[in-house]
């Protein structure tokens, strides 16, 4: 069976929404780190915001929350993508736009290729990790679990 890796993470701005005003430079970045996430070697999928319709309210029914979760060929893969391109100087400055969310802000877990996650199973699994730390259920680039068997 051949699977892929999940990843889902979570951030609380420190604007009240997206639209406030010291989420500007965060907005004005969210598109070019979104093509170059899709460009990426490795990249499969993405949940894709509709920036067009009415906003919808997100699985924690929070609007100061972010949450964006995709799907990846495997960990190294993502990792390049996260750490060694443009990316990563966004990430430096996620103090800037966002608040401390809880001991984990993301989680990293397998799926069989050809499923999509959904944002409520990857907030089960950032729970998950959260209380029970890293596990092949759910981990970080700290602590990675190999696909299953």
């Amino acid at each position: 069976m051949v699977y892929h890796l999940a990843q889902l993470n979570v951030a609380r701005m420190k604007g009240v929404s997206i639209e406030d005003p010291e989420m500007k430079d965060f907005r004005d970045n969210t598109d070019r780190v979104n093509e170059l996430a899709e460009s990426s070697p490795g990249f499969i999928w993405r949940d894709i915001i509709d920036t067009e319709a009415a906003p919808a309210p997100n699985a924690l029914n929070d609007e100061q929350v972010l949450i964006n979760f995709s799907v990846w060929k495997d960990v190294a893969s993502l990792r390049e993508f996260t750490y060694k391109t443009f990316h990563s100087a966004i990430m430096k400055r996620q103090k800037e736009w966002f608040q401390k969310y809880g001991t984990a802000h993301y989680v990293l877990w397998w799926i069989k290729a050809g499923t999509t996650p959904t944002a409520q199973e990857g907030l089960e699994k950032l729970e998950f990790l959260q209380k029970q730390g890293a596990s092949k259920e759910a981990f970080t680039f700290k602590e990675v679990y190999g696909k299953p068997e």
